[in-house]
């Protein structure tokens, strides 16, 4: 694939991608982690955003792709906004962001924070597929895909194009609504034969500042029933703090300065990485 073929609807800036040659195949990544959900407002993003740098506190080489064309926000969440992408010989050089993650992402290609991505699907199999292909990811142990809300088009085109990925962490909310459709991306996943390697309960009580009492606003324990009825590992929750939303309008992780998510993250890091490396031993077992 040449590289360039991303545009937008109105013109970016140059350089932003590498100049037309040979596409690289996605390579060089130990483990690729599917981030989903089956509807939007869940939170998966601060959940895809914070395991990575969770990762990278642990010591490991991470990358992060925001798959998400429309709503690119990854980037605002980790503060760097103002950056862009460029290429040298390897490739495209994802944003390296002070908290030890690789980022790429459609913001970073955009003119202003306000233009809107108005594509039809071939587009976006094109740019999701340059950020896998195309980009430099070499000696990477993790990458972390957050995908947009539901089963789209960039859903499909990364099932595709990585059909050996470790597999996919669902994030859904307590409420029944959001269980019903989380449910569908279980089942999307399954029907692309990936395998789940876990769900997170996201927005799992909210501690109360001055009485220390747990108010389960969105109900609980959804998440794990759920796990329970398909068979697959529940990771853990992510209770609800209001000060998350802060640090993510300023570029901070959540984890940085909130302990109780740190230790939530660590847990969920932590059930990751070993349901990862049992797949890899079941794998080389067979």
């Amino acid at each position: 694939m040449a590289h360039g073929n991303i545009k937008v609807n109105e013109p970016p800036p140059q350089p932003i991608i590498a100049p037309p040659g040979k596409s690289e195949k996605y390579k060089g990544v130990k483990h690729t982690i599917l981030v989903m959900s089956g509807k939007g407002g869940v939170g998966k993003s601060t959940v895809a955003v914070n395991l990575s740098v969770t990762l990278a506190q642990m010591g490991y080489s991470v990358g992060l792709v925001d798959a998400d064309i429309n709503g690119p926000d990854d980037p605002k969440m980790l503060g760097v906004t103002e950056m862009k992408l460029y290429a040298d010989d390897n490739g495209i050089v994802p944003v390296m962001t002070q908290y030890g993650v690789r980022v790429v992402s459609m913001a970073f290609l955009l003119p202003s924070e306000d233009t809107a991505v108005i594509w039809r699907g071939a587009l976006r199999h094109k740019a999701i597929q340059q950020f896998l292909e195309d980009v430099s990811w070499k000696d990477t142990d993790y990458v972390i895909i957050d995908f947009p809300p539901g089963t789209g088009d960039e859903a499909l085109t990364v099932a595709q194009l990585i059909p050996d990925s470790d597999g996919v962490i669902i994030v859904i909310t307590p409420q029944e609504v959001a269980l019903q459709d989380a449910k569908k991306a279980i089942n999307f996943a399954q029907q692309m034969k990936l395998k789940v390697l876990g769900l997170i309960e996201n927005m799992s009580g909210f501690k109360c500042p001055h009485c220390g009492e747990t108010i389960n606003i969105f109900k609980t324990g959804g998440g794990e029933r759920v796990a329970k009825e398909h068979n697959i590992p529940f990771f853990g929750r992510i209770p609800i703090f209001p000060e998350v939303v802060d640090m993510a309008d300023q570029g901070v992780p959540a984890v940085i300065k909130n302990e109780s998510m740190m230790d939530s993250f660590k847990l969920i890091a932590q059930n990751l990485m070993e349901h990862v490396e049992d797949g890899n031993k079941s794998q080389t077992a067979s």
